[in-house]
C-alpha cells in the first residue's frame, strides 16, 4: 500500500514539475520529467530534445521553486538531472540538501563525467549551492529512471491546475519516507501531548476555582495555552488527531473563560490606577465610569456553574461600589459644571446690559447681575473639576464687577448731588418769597455749587449743567436784594439813633420812594415854644434847639445819601421842614 501511494505521488510530482517547466522555459516545446526514490533520496530527471538548447540554471531554478514551497520535516537529499532524449547519461546534475531549518543546499557538475563547476542561482530564497563531490559515472551502471513511465506534455495542450500543485506538495511529504510518517508524534508512539492535555483538562477547573487574583488566572491560562500549542505537532493522519482537536477546543474554551475574567480584572486595575489622582475634567470621570462598566459587564455574564463564578462575584461587589462612587461624583460634578455654564451665560448677559446702560437703575441692574456671576463661581468647591476654570473666570470677572460697581456708585452720587441741588434751590425760592434775602442768597449759592459737583462722565452731568446759569442768576439777584436790605437796615439803625436823644425827636419810614422823617409833637412843641419866645430866661435852650435841628438835618442828609434815597423832613403837623433829593 505504501509503495502504491509513493508511486502515485511521484507521478503527480513529475507531472507538476513537467507542466511548470513548460510554463517557465520558452525554448522548448516538449519536456519530460521523471521522479523516483532511490536509497531514501528523491531523484528528479528532466529530458528534452537534442535540438533544444536550454539554460540548466533556469531548469534547476524552476525545480527549486517548487521544492522550496515544501516545509521539510527532516533532513532530505534531492538529486536533479538534465538529459537529452535517447542518451543514457545526463549531461549535468544538481544536489539539493533539504534541511529541517528550511534551507536547501545544492551542488552541481557540468558535463557527465567531466569538469566540476558550482552551479549558483541568483535567488532570494534560502537555497545555496556548492560543488558536488560525487561522480556521475555511477549512473552508467544503474539507471534508476528505466522503469518510470513517460509523461508527455506540450505547451499546446498544457493547462496548469492548482490542485495538481497542492497534491504534489503532499506527495513530496510522503516521498520523504514512510518511516518518517510513522515516527511523527502520536502516529505510532505514545502521545504525551494528549496525556498532558487531558490531565490539564481534568485539573484546570480546580485551578480556576481556587484562583484568587489576576496573576494566578494568567498562570492557569499560560498552562492551557502551552498544552494546546503542544497538540499542534500531531499530524492530521494521526489516529489521535481528532482527539487532539477536541482537546484543543476544550482547552481553548477554558482559556477564553479565563481571558474574559482577566480582561475584566485588568480593566478594573486600570480604573483603580486612575482613581489615585484627582480627575481634572468630566471626561476623565466618564472614562473611569466606562472602565468600571467594562470591568463589571463580563463578570455579570458568568453563570453560577462557571468555575470562575466565585471569583467574579467577589470582585463584582467591590467594582459596583466603585462604579456607584464614580456615578455620584459625576452627578455632583455635572451640578457644579451646570452652575459654571450658567454663570458664564449670565456673564454674557451682564456684558450686554453694561453696553446699553443709560440710567442709575440700569447700572444697578448690571452690578446685581455681575454679583450673581461672582457668587455662583465662588460656590464651586476646590475639589471640583470645574474649580480651576471657575478661578480663571473670577480673575476676569471680578475687575468687571469693580468697574460696574464704581460706575453705579458714581451714578448714584451724581443723582444724589443733582437732586440735592434741586432741593436746595427750592428752599432758596421759599426764602425769597419770605424776603429773607440773606438765607435765599446762601441757599442759591449752595444749589449752584452742588450742581457744579455732578461728575462730567455721569448720566446727570448735562442736566446739572443746565441748572448752573439760572442758579447763578438767582444767586446774583438774591445778593443784590440782600445788599439793599442790608443797606436799609443800616439806614434804619442810623435813623433810629439820630431820632433819639434823651427824648424821641422824630419818627421815620422807608420805602422805594425814599425816606420820610417826622418830628415828634413833643420835640416840635419845644421847638415852637422856643421860636415864639427866643429871649426868655431859657434863651440858651432856644439856641440849642435851633442848632440841634440843623444838626438833625445834616445827619438825615448823610443817611439819605448813604441809602441812596431821597429824604423829606416834616414837622408834627406834616409841614415840610427839609427836603433832599438824589444827587441834590
Amino acid at each position: 500500500m505504501k509503495v502504491a501511494v509513493q508511486q502515485e505521488d511521484l507521478q503527480l510530482l513529475a507531472k507538476t514539475l513537467q507542466e511548470q517547466l513548460l510554463v517557465e522555459v520558452s525554448t522548448a516545446e516538449v519536456f519530460e520529467v521523471k521522479c523516483v526514490v532511490n536509497k531514501g533520496e528523491l531523484m528528479i530527471l528532466t529530458q528534452h530534445a537534442s535540438d533544444v538548447i536550454v539554460d540548466a540554471q533556469l531548469i534547476f531554478a524552476v525545480i527549486e521553486e517548487v521544492l522550496q514551497s515544501l516545509a521539510p520535516h527532516k533532513e532530505q537529499r534531492v538529486q536533479c538531472f538534465l538529459r537529452v532524449f535517447g542518451e543514457q547519461l545526463p549531461y549535468t546534475k544538481c544536489f539539493l540538501a533539504l534541511k529541517q531549518t528550511g534551507g536547501w543546499v545544492a551542488g552541481g557538475d557540468e558535463e557527465a563525467g567531466g569538469d566540476e563547476e558550482a552551479i549558483s542561482y541568483s535567488s532570494s530564497s534560502s537555497l545555496t549551492y556548492s560543488p558536488s563531490i560525487n561522480e556521475i559515472e555511477e549512473e552508467e551502471l544503474f539507471d534508476p529512471f528505466a522503469d518510470v513511465p513517460n509523461l508527455s506534455a506540450s505547451k499546446s495542450g498544457f493547462q496548469v491546475k492548482p490542485m495538481l500543485l497542492g497534491a504534489a506538495l503532499v506527495g513530496i511529504v510522503i516521498l520523504g519516507g514512510g518511516a518518517y510518517l510513522l515516527t511523527r508524534p502520536c502516529v505510532m508512539s505514545e502521545c504525551k501531548e494528549i496525556q498532558n492535555a487531558e490531565q490539564l483538562k481534568t485539573k484546570s477547573p480546580q485551578l480556576m476555582r481556587h484562583a484568587k487574583s489576576e496573576k494566578e488566572l494568567v498562570a492557569v491560562q499560560q498552562q492551557l495555552a502551552a498544552a494546546s500549542a503542544a497538540l499542534n505537532v500531531i499530524p492530521s493522519w494521526s489516529p489521535r488527531y481528532q482527539v487532539s482537536e477536541q482537546l484543543k477546543a476544550s482547552l481553548s474554551g477554558r482559556s477564553e473563560k479565563i481571558n474574559q475574567v482577566v480582561k475584566a480584572l485588568q480593566t478594573a486595575s486600570l480604573a483603580t490606577q486612575k482613581v489615585q489622582t484627582p480627575a481634572s475634567s468630566l471626561e476623565e470621570l466618564q472614562t473611569r465610569q466606562h472602565l468600571w462598566r467594562q470591568a463589571i459587564a463580563p463578570l455579570e455574564t458568568i453563570s453560577s456553574s462557571n468555575e470562575l463564578y466565585g471569583l467574579a462575584q467577589g470582585k463584582l461587589l467591590n467594582y459596583r461600589v466603585r462604579l456607584h462612587a464614580v456615578n455620584q461624583q459625576i452627578f455632583i460634578e455635572e451640578k457644579w459644571l451646570k452652575k459654571l455654564t450658567l454663570a458664564k451665560a449670565v456673564a454674557v448677559a451682564a456684558e450686554k446690559q453694561e453696553a446699553t446702560a443709560k440710567s442709575l437703575n440700569e447700572w444697578q441692574k448690571v452690578q446685581s447681575t455681575w454679583l450673581v456671576v461672582i457668587n455662583a463661581l465662588n460656590t464651586i468647591p476646590r475639589n471640583s473639576v470645574g474649580y480651576q476654570e471657575a478661578q480663571k473666570l473670577l480673575v476676569d470677572y471680578k475687575p468687571k464687577l469693580v468697574v460696574v460697581r464704581d460706575r453705579a456708585t458714581k451714578e448714584q452720587l451724581a443723582v444724589k448731588t443733582y437732586q440735592q441741588s434741586l432741593s436746595t434751590a427750592k428752599q432758596a425760592k421759599v426764602y425769597e418769597q419770605q424776603n429773607q434775602w440773606q438765607a435765599a442768597a446762601i441757599y442759591w449759592d449752595q444749589a449752584l455749587q452742588t450742581a457744579k459737583k455732578v461728575p462730567q462722565d455721569s448720566l446727570y452731568y448735562t442736566q446739572a449743567q443746565s441748572l448752573i446759569e439760572p442758579y447763578s442768576g438767582a444767586l446774583k439777584q438774591a445778593q443784590e436784594k440782600l445788599q439793599v436790605v442790608s443797606s436799609l437796615q443800616q439806614t434804619r439803625t442810623d435813623l433810629d439813633k439820630t431820632c433819639t436823644n434823651g427824648i424821641r425827636i422824630c419818627t421815620f419810614s422807608i420805602d422805594n420812594a425814599g425816606i420820610i422823617v417826622r418830628l415828634t409833637p413833643e420835640y416840635d412843641q419845644i421847638r415852637q415854644k422856643n421860636l415864639a419866645n427866643p429871649y426868655s430866661e431859657n434863651s440858651d435852650t432856644a439856641v440849642d434847639i435851633t442848632n440841634h435841628l440843623q444838626i438833625l438835618r445834616e445827619a438825615l442828609a448823610v443817611i439819605g445819601d448813604n441809602a441812596n434815597l431821597s429824604l423829606s423832613l416834616y414837622d408834627s403837623q406834616s409841614r415840610v421842614i427839609y427836603t433832599r433829593t438824589l444827587g441834590g
